[in-house]
């Protein structure tokens, strides 16, 4: 009997935890906005967790998908006149009208009144964020987001932080407020929706060539054959 009700008590254990998942919830280009969250030149050091080159590649294409889809972008910065520094050129030369939140001491941008002005005025209720640090930046914001009933996206090659650890036990926190961690072509993917759509193929191949160059060669390799009329079977 013991054993019998050691059963039923993780069986019903395991459908509480299954009960309170949260399901499949797709991002709408008509509902969601973008987060540039301290993705600072002094921060970027601490971005450890990541290929250098790569990891700027991923800065840099996370800022662009507000560009590619037209979607409200906010920008902030931490203490940018100190180690921190401010936003790469690339990313303020792609929104140099943008809003720009500095923020002078808050670490948390959920607690900076004019940030949080700035999300509530975009009227969209899905977040896509990424920041350095994961632990701090990227997981304070996206947890305060989520206790004010936002939808967040987490972009998890955005994100860096000085240990693979560090950005595991992060994420890990964030998957257990709700907080969906998504890759780059997964967002791209899912604002798209359908390559016949606009964005469609002609707007996100080249973004796709730039930013993700695994499906962008593949691409470009199909592209060759068309043109060379070499296309055929493979299977």
């Amino acid at each position: 009997m013991k054993f019998a009700s050691t059963i039923l008590a993780a069986f019903g254990l395991f459908n509480a935890v299954r009960g309170d998942a949260v399901p499949w919830e797709r991002i709408d280009k008509n509902d969601s906005m973008l987060l540039i969250l301290d993705l600072q030149v002094g921060l970027y050091q601490l971005a450890q967790d990541w290929d250098a080159s790569l990891y700027r590649n991923n800065m840099l294409a996370h800022a662009a998908i507000g560009k590619l889809f037209d979607l409200p972008v906010v920008m902030t910065t931490s203490a940018q006149e100190g180690p921190n520094g401010p936003l790469p050129k690339e990313i303020l030369e792609m929104y140099p009208n943008g809003t720009l939140i500095q923020r002078h001491g808050e670490v948390n941008a959920w607690d900076n009144p004019d940030f949080r002005a700035a999300v509530k005025a975009t009227g969209k209720k899905q977040i896509i964020v990424a920041g350095i640090v994961t632990d701090v930046c990227t997981a304070f914001l996206a947890l305060s987001l989520r206790a004010e009933g936002y939808s967040v996206f987490a972009n998890v090659e955005a994100s860096g932080t000085t240990t693979q650890l560090i950005r595991d036990v992060s994420n890990s926190r964030m998957q257990q407020a709700g907080v969906q961690l998504v890759s780059l072509f997964s967002i791209v993917c899912d604002l798209m929706r359908d390559w016949r759509n606009t964005p469609g193929a002609p707007e996100v191949g080249p973004f796709l060539d730039k930013y993700y160059p695994s499906y962008g060669y593949l691409a470009r390799g199909h592209n060759a054959a068309v043109t060379n009329g070499t296309l055929f079977p493979v299977s």
